[in-house]
């Protein structure tokens, strides 16, 4: 039987139309799209009366959508910003925008329990803040890097913090950041301290470069760990990471319905992998050859733990091994994070897999 879906999205993303593309393939009808800003202009999602699957999907990849959460969120100069390529604002300031607009979805949905939401608001929120989701996942159990309590809003304070706590690494993260966005991986040299960082200054802006920069001048460190401290950052011990070669590696696990079914093996020369900055895929099966069935599993079931603290039906994972390949770590939770083309597992992709369990869900809940 057929079942109505409904999108939060951005009409031009892809996202939006890979989704469509899974419904039509799982033999559903299009979902109804609410556009981000129609959404943010109105304050209302207009899908009727009959029971509807809601997919809140990204908001990102839109400037005037990022408009308007800066101006939700108490910018005021917002007319007057002009689209740059890359260019960071304000992350924190639109951050709280779109923590507004999510708790209008929320009482939205709690008024209208025909409308069930694949992922939930406030658990979106939750993805969103790596100092929350970070001591969550340590108090369930769940391996972490060790977070720094009480981060310093000065770089040279918080460079000491880092000596004095014995770290011989440690990143420095935007908390409401996703993609490597405001990023800084923070080591020791003989000559000083060493920023590797997607961030690039072009005087009076930043930008989020698609090439990791080295920065090492104390006054360039200082002033890209000020910005990122100055938007709320979490800062954490940087553990080793395992290599094949002489590649650093971690895994990207997306979780469907509580359980891991699809994983990207992600390489780099650099200890930040993320694809976008120069990283490549693995071999996962080569992997999972050398980790072996017993430290593959017990890492699954980390992920699988990780899930099932949410309701919502997909969370993406950043995973880690260390060098001894059978210690983990979970490093960072993604509300969006299942922008995994050209996977297919069981004849299905990414989307349709989603689709699949929401209709499953749908029939038992």
């Amino acid at each position: 039987m057929s079942r109505r879906f409904v999108v939060i999205g951005n009409p031009e993303n892809r996202r939006v139309a890979l989704y469509q593309d899974a419904l039509e393939r799982q033999g559903q009808p299009p979902a109804r799209l609410v556009s981000w800003l129609d959404f943010l202009d109105t304050g209302r999602l207009d899908v009727g009366d009959a029971p509807a699957l809601l997919r809140i999907d990204s908001f990102g990849e839109s400037f005037e959508v990022e408009r308007r959460l800066l101006e939700r969120g108490g910018r005021a100069d917002t007319e007057r910003l002009v689209e740059r390529r890359g260019e960071v604002l304000t992350p924190a300031v639109s951050h709280a925008g779109f923590r507004d607009v999510l708790q209008s979805l929320e009482a939205l949905l709690s008024a209208a329990p025909h409308v069930r939401a694949l992922n939930v608001p406030a658990e979106i929120d939750e993805l969103f803040d790596k100092r929350r989701t970070s001591r969550r996942y340590a108090a369930a159990g769940v391996p972490v890097p060790e977070p720094m309590d009480d981060v310093p809003e000065e770089p040279d304070a918080l460079l000491e913090r880092v000596r004095a706590l014995g770290w011989d690494e440690a990143f420095v993260k935007l908390s409401s950041g996703s993609s490597a966005s405001c990023l800084a991986h923070v080591t020791f040299e003989e000559e000083g301290p060493l920023v590797r960082t997607s961030l690039e200054w072009a005087a009076p802006r930043w930008f989020n470069n698609l090439k990791v920069r080295h920065l090492r001048r104390p006054k360039d460190i200082d002033r890209a760990l000020g910005f990122i401290l100055s938007q709320g950052a979490q800062v954490e011990r940087g553990v080793p990471k395992a290599r094949v070669g002489e590649l650093f590696f971690d895994l990207r696990v997306l979780c469907i319905a509580g359980e891991p079914r699809f994983v990207v093996m992600r390489q780099s020369p650099l200890p930040i992998t993320n694809l976008h900055l120069g990283g490549t895929r693995g071999d996962v099966g080569a992997l999972r050859q050398r980790v072996g069935d017993a430290a593959w599993a017990g890492a699954m079931d980390t992920c699988r733990k990780v899930a099932r603290l949410y309701r919502s039906l997909h969370v993406g994972l950043d995973l880690l091994f260390e060098p001894d390949l059978v210690s983990h770590r979970v490093v960072e939770a993604n509300a969006f994070g299942d922008l995994l083309p050209n996977l297919v597992v069981e004849g299905l992709n990414v989307w349709e897999w989603q689709v699949r369990e929401a209709l499953r869900q749908g029939e038992t809940g």
